[in-house]
């Protein structure tokens, strides 16, 4: 039953993850508008331009939001706001950070459980790809294709070398993969 149920679900895989992306990118996008425009509503408290860390953070929001929605350089744009919500969950809800020590440590109390969802799901994102429903997919398809030596996840990627193994790509932590 189980396998039936994970060979019926993995063809929807890449439109699903595309769908998640372009959540995740609007939401992202929202944030930076409000923090900027008091747009779709006003920011809780105003923020003036160029002030540290809100006016750099909604900047960030937006530009990185327009990215990964739009599935421009989403594996970049993913990874910096990843490290973005990282800083902002520690900045603005870690208590031991903020000097009080009588604050509660779990997000859930903390109101950091945005912070923290939101730096998974971009680092999902870094990890995984666009999926196919993305301007990345369009870029490589017009460029050529996927290099030799390279595999792209969450679109159409190459099933093999001429011996019938995985066509490997090198990156950061290509060291660390089991072989």
């Amino acid at each position: 039953m189980t396998t039936n149920l994970d060979a019926r679900l993995a063809g929807y895989h890449s439109p699903v993850l595309s769908l998640f992306r372009i959540v995740l990118g609007l939401m992202f996008t929202m944030h930076g508008t409000q923090k900027l425009f008091d747009w779709p509503i006003a920011s809780p408290a105003p923020i003036e331009t160029g002030s540290f860390p809100y006016w750099w953070a909604g900047l960030f929001e937006l530009v990185l939001g327009i990215l990964i929605t739009l599935g421009l350089f989403t594996r970049i744009a993913a990874f910096i706001a990843s490290g973005q919500m990282a800083f902002a969950y520690f900045y603005a809800h870690w208590p031991i950070l903020k000097g009080d020590a009588t604050q509660p440590f779990w997000p859930i109390a903390n109101g950091g459980e945005l912070a923290v969802l939101y730096c998974f799901g971009f680092l999902l994102l870094a990890t995984t790809g666009a999926g196919a429903w993305a301007v990345d997919s369009r870029r490589r398809a017009r460029a050529g294709g996927v290099a030799a030596n390279r595999v792209v996840t969450g679109t159409a990627a190459p099933a093999g070398n001429a011996t019938g193994q995985p066509v490997r790509r090198g990156g950061l932590l290509s060291r660390f993969r089991r072989r």
